[in-house]
């Protein structure tokens, strides 16, 4: 390989802790010795280790980091990936994926490079540019020299024009692009030749200082036209406007295959082979088990705990300098409204997110109070204001102060429009997941619009071979449900319904369905579900159903009331949702109206109670 590449990383709320399970490894040379610490040998920790994993320490760096002539030559690395394609033009607004992001490194121009670890300044990868540089300040001119071998694989150099032609596609000019940023190219007046045509000055209308990321990527001049740009790398990555170590030599909509690029100009790559198979997050840990790909990411103790059983496997932990940001998009509506953006900051439980990101690990991370350096960096200071720290109250009031009061149906309008915003998140892996469920969650308190899919028989349709429970289903039937509810507003809050059946096998894949709450038929089950969503640290909200539907009978409010606290001894109070086992159509006027002003009743005395 030509660089360095970082395979996993489980992104925090200050800095990310990227984590890489990885077999087939060279192993450190003492077998099992590594059982008794959790401190960090070169090679990584042994599976065999079985305490609790320390926050890494900000100072140290834990990727074994070696110079080329330390890694050997050959071999196959076979990794996962949960989507691959449509498009492949990473650049654009439908391609610009974390996963596809990843693919597109292997192959396409990566100018720069840094040192994540130890935060080290942007520097150029020298086999695309041999330097870049602020020649000018007033007006600000920056200057890139490109490496005279640079070529594209169709044989035509590398020059000034590749600059010009992504300027162009991503200022935001033209409406006929897709760019998913205009970030800082919508700061430039004119992208021109040097000296040369190797050589390009790209000037600024108005300063612009983090100058250095701007020409990360570089789009092919021949592939830059609007129509090309936007729908021309659709189930095709186009080799011939590419320009890496390696190519691709196969792809489908479920393996894609690298090998070693023959036009390449640089160091000869290390590798032999690199093989993505496409596979939904909640399989990856089964392949990396079976031994069918070589690293896997872990988040969670529930998957450090399955990888304990994969022989000579490595755990590696570490710091990473990323920070989560949420961005406003000050000019659409509501946002372009500073008081709706402050409310919004105020309904942001940071805590809660941490939470989610570290899912059952260990681990805190400081709430950034700068926007420039993290808390472990030189001359970093918290500049948070008090305002700005969660407290739903002060959200509340910050609306109503703006002129939203509280409506009939419990959301907040102004001038008879519904406050509603739109929520945006990339990937669909289960931390990802989590987080967007965590950001809704939040947002709900605000008065957002609640939608029920019902109902998902997802535990009812199970192949009878258990070896085809994924391949043949589970893989297609989570992902068709998630594209059922694709289409609605990010504010909108997903309900789910499942009847009575034998969820432990599965809980897993049901908490990956991406819904907000799942309620459950469990009081005709005697509450063993429970035991499932416990054991599984079960992330999506979830209503077991605190009494059966199926008799003519009508529960009594203290019967209900014993059951609410059954079900809270093992689920946090915060995911609990009270209803009934199911639907009520089976029973009459008579039945249902008095048995849910008792589950109501019952349920406004649990919550006195706690409050207590």
């Amino acid at each position: 390989m030509n660089k360095t590449r970082k395979l996993t990383a489980l992104a925090a709320a200050t800095a990310a802790l990227a984590m890489l399970l990885a077999g087939c490894g060279a192993g450190n040379g003492n077998g099992s010795s590594n059982a008794s610490s959790a401190t960090e040998p070169p090679a990584g920790i042994d599976s065999s280790y079985t305490g609790d994993l320390p926050m890494p320490k900000v100072t140290e760096r834990y990727d074994n980091h070696q110079s080329r002539d330390n890694v050997k030559d050959g071999g196959t690395l076979t990794l996962s990936i949960v989507e691959i394609g449509p498009n492949w033009n990473y650049l654009s607004s439908d391609g610009n994926t974390g996963y596809m992001s990843e693919l597109w490194s292997w192959y396409q121009p990566s100018l720069l490079m840094t040192d994540q670890v130890n935060g080290s300044p942007i520097k150029v990868n020298p086999d695309f540019l041999t330097d870049m540089k602020l020649v000018s300040k007033d007006p600000m001119v920056v200057q890139y020299d490109i490496n005279p071998k640079a070529k594209w694989n169709d044989g035509s150099d590398i020059d000034w024009t590749a600059f010009k032609a992504t300027w162009e596609a991503n200022n935001g000019s033209n409406p006929d692009y897709n760019p998913p940023s205009t970030d800082g190219f919508d700061r430039i007046a004119s992208v021109e030749q040097g000296d040369s045509p190797k050589q390009v000055k790209v000037t600024y209308k108005t300063p612009y200082y983090p100058w250095q990321e701007v020409f990360g990527a570089l789009v092919n001049p021949k592939a830059a036209d609007p129509k090309t740009f936007t729908q021309g790398w659709v189930k095709n990555p186009h080799n011939e406007w590419a320009a890496g170590p390696y190519k691709v030599d196969s792809f489908s909509d479920s393996q894609v295959t690298f090998v070693p690029n023959e036009k390449w100009w640089g160091n000869k790559p290390k590798l032999d082979k690199i093989v993505y198979k496409q596979m939904a997050d909640t399989a990856s840990l089964n392949a990396f088990q079976n031994g069918e790909i070589d690293a896997v990411e872990a988040s969670t103790k529930d998957d450090i705990k399955a990888i304990r059983s994969v022989k000579d496997a490595q755990l590696r932990i570490g710091y990473s300098t990323k920070t989560r940001v949420l961005e406003y998009n000050g000019k659409s509506k509501p946002l372009d409204d500073l008081q709706v953006r402050k409310a919004i900051t105020q309904a942001f439980d940071v805590n809660t997110y941490n939470n989610v990101q570290f899912q059952g690990l260990n681990w805190k991370a400081e709430q950034p109070g700068s926007e420039l350096l993290l808390p472990f960096q030189k001359g970093y200071e918290n500049n948070l204001p008090a305002e700005a720290k969660y407290n739903v109250d002060n959200a509340k009031k910050t609306l109503e102060a703006d002129g939203y009061k509280m409506g009939k149906d419990g959301y907040y309008a102004k001038g008879g429009k519904t406050l509603e915003i739109s929520f945006t998140f990339f990937g669909d892996d289960a931390t990802q997941q989590a987080l967007a469920n965590a950001y809704q969650a939040m947002m709900k308190k605000a008065g957002i619009k609640v939608i029920q899919i019902d109902e998902a028989a997802l535990r009812e349709k199970l192949p009878l071979r258990k070896t085809d429970w994924h391949k043949k289903y589970l893989d297609w039937a989570i992902p068709a449900f998630r594209l059922v509810h694709s289409a609605v507003k990010p504010t909108t809050q997903i309900h789910t319904h499942m009847c009575y059946s034998e969820f432990n096998d599965i809980i897993k894949d049901i908490d990956a369905m991406d819904a907000d709450v799942i309620s459950f038929e469990a009081s005709r089950g005697d509450l063993v579900v429970l035991d499932a969503i416990h054991d599984a640290n079960f992330e999506t909200e979830a209503g077991p159903g605190v009494y059966d539907i199926h008799s003519p009978r009508i529960p009594s409010e203290q019967e209900i009331e014993d059951r609410i606290y059954e079900i809270l001894k093992k689920m946090d109070v915060e995911k609990v949702w009270i209803n009934p086992d199911c639907g009520l159509k089976t029973r009459g006027n008579a039945e249902t109206w008095p048995s849910l002003e008792n589950l109501v009743a019952a349920a406004k005395a649990v919550r006195a109670k706690l409050a207590k």
